[in-house]
């Protein structure tokens, strides 16, 4: 029975794996590198904007790529493996009441403090144990992202996977996504509809704090 104890933290980036070395084909919009995040700042840990994450992830994702290249689409990455550094980040940010620059493009519907309570930012992140992927669909015949109704990090219903508020088409959108990655091992969030975990991930009980960066892997 897993407790919200963190058992293990560590550095050790051997299990690892950066994302385009299995899939060349993803494009990386990795947000927390840039300063359009919720916070309006480069995250702590974000020393390049690539995806990293377990091997065991890795290969499991390579296979859903596979599976949506022939449908006509790209795997679009947001975020991957999330050091502990950069959850420690958001909840000292969560503490600052003033810093609400980003509100009226991530979280115009809520309060900052209710992105904890809800469940939208988590004190202790699945992100860093390293098998969970934020992502969306590229469209390979017109080079755009697919209209999943609403956009990535937003916090409200708005971005619940089974919110039927949306267009029919957008609604079919996220099933897309979420059906291939089911299909392939991943379990779907039930507050982001961009946001996946391995159900059989590697390491369900340790939390990983080295920075996101190639040069590090390769050490």
């Amino acid at each position: 029975m897993r407790t919200n104890v963190i058992e293990d933290i560590t550095k050790d980036p051997s299990g690892f794996i950066l994302l385009s070395d299995v899939i060349p084909s993803i494009i990386q919009e990795i947000r927390y590198f840039s300063t359009y995040n919720f916070v309006g700042e480069r995250i702590d840990g974000y020393e390049e904007p690539c995806a990293i994450l377990t091997k065991e992830a890795a290969r499991a994702l390579k296979t859903v790529s596979n599976e949506l290249m022939v449908q006509g689409y790209r795997l679009k990455i947001f975020d991957a493996y999330r050091p502990a550094s950069a959850v420690k980040h958001f909840v000292l940010w969560g503490i600052e009441d003033q810093d609400i620059r980003m509100k009226s493009y991530f979280y115009p519907e809520l309060e900052k403090q209710e992105l904890f309570s809800k469940g939208y930012i988590a004190k202790q992140s699945s992100h860093s144990r390293g098998s969970t992927v934020d992502l969306t669909l590229l469209d390979m015949k017109t080079g755009k992202e697919v209209d999943m109704g609403g956009p990535f990090d937003y916090f409200g219903e708005l971005s619940h996977p089974n919110y039927k508020n949306i267009s029919a088409e957008q609604y079919e959108n996220r099933m897309t996504l979420q059906q291939v990655m089911v299909r392939n091992g991943f379990v779907p969030f039930d507050c982001e509809w961009w946001h996946f975990t391995l159900k059989n991930e590697p390491y369900p009980d340790t939390y990983f704090d080295f920075p996101v960066s190639s040069n590090y892997l390769r050490k």
